[in-house]
């Protein structure tokens, strides 16, 4: 499982814990649902009976309610089991969102991808007129069409504008400095900086309303080079158990 779940040890730490939680639920709700008699009689060579009496048979209602608990107790431990599954969902989307996007590890970062790795704008808009003497390529872009990117939910400071066409992600030391400017038959993309980014394990999101849709116009950056699109996405939850179930 490491390759699929280097980046959320957090929440699969608790998964030892969970497991032997679980295991104690089914070891008394499975055969509880079959013949509630058989974990009576179980139960009851644990408790001192006076003259060691067997224990009573169960009744019809006593038997109803002991399966209904066991049910509930069964649901409880799917629930448990899916809530984990989806906290590591979460967390590796943003995470391989992230990479895609040009993060690079952080032991700080990595533990809580969502929150540390990946998140929305906070000053960056992406607007604004070229300044210096050069300028720095903008490496990728993803273009929203209809539905945004599920990872995009879970971020910290989610996007607000529903409308925005197109994201780019940058690296937090380099993201204030993106400009994006639109026309006819191009959209340009540079970040105004002399220096190169340096390397960022943070992650800010910048969207971008373009006044008409993208069409076929290319997305370019310095010296009129395309940009690569991108399309970074949470796994899907068929991906994620098979993951799981085969080791990543």
């Amino acid at each position: 499982m490491a390759p699929y779940l280097a980046a959320v040890r957090n929440y699969w730490a608790l998964l030892p814990a969970i497991a032997i939680c679980v295991g104690l639920i089914l070891l008394y709700a499975v055969p509880t649902l079959i013949n509630p008699q058989w974990t009576n009689s179980m139960l009851g060579l644990f408790r001192q009976s006076p003259g060691g009496e067997e224990p009573a048979a169960l009744g019809p209602r006593q038997i109803r309610s002991r399966r209904m608990l066991a049910g509930a107790l069964v649901i409880a431990a799917l629930a448990l089991v899916g809530f984990n599954v989806s906290l590591n969902r979460e967390a590796n989307g943003c995470y391989q969102a992230a990479k895609a996007w040009g993060a690079i590890d952080e032991k700080e970062t990595d533990a809580d991808p969502c929150v540390d790795k990946i998140f929305g704008n906070f000053i960056s808009d992406g607007e604004g007129e070229v300044r210096e003497k050069t300028q720095q390529p903008v490496a990728g872009y993803q273009l929203i069409k209809g539905n945004p990117p599920k990872y995009l939910k879970w971020t910290q400071n989610p996007i607000k504008d529903k409308e925005a066409n197109l994201l780019f992600g940058l690296g937090f030391n380099c993201s204030s400095e993106l400009i994006v400017t639109e026309a006819d038959d191009k959209i340009t993309a540079l970040i105004d900086d002399t220096e190169p980014c340096p390397p960022d394990s943070k992650i800010e999101l910048i969207p971008i309303k373009l006044k008409k849709p993208l069409g076929d116009r290319p997305v370019v950056t310095v010296g009129g080079k395309p940009v690569t699109r991108i399309n970074p996405d949470m796994p899907s939850w068929g991906t994620v158990l098979k993951e799981l179930a085969t080791g990543g």
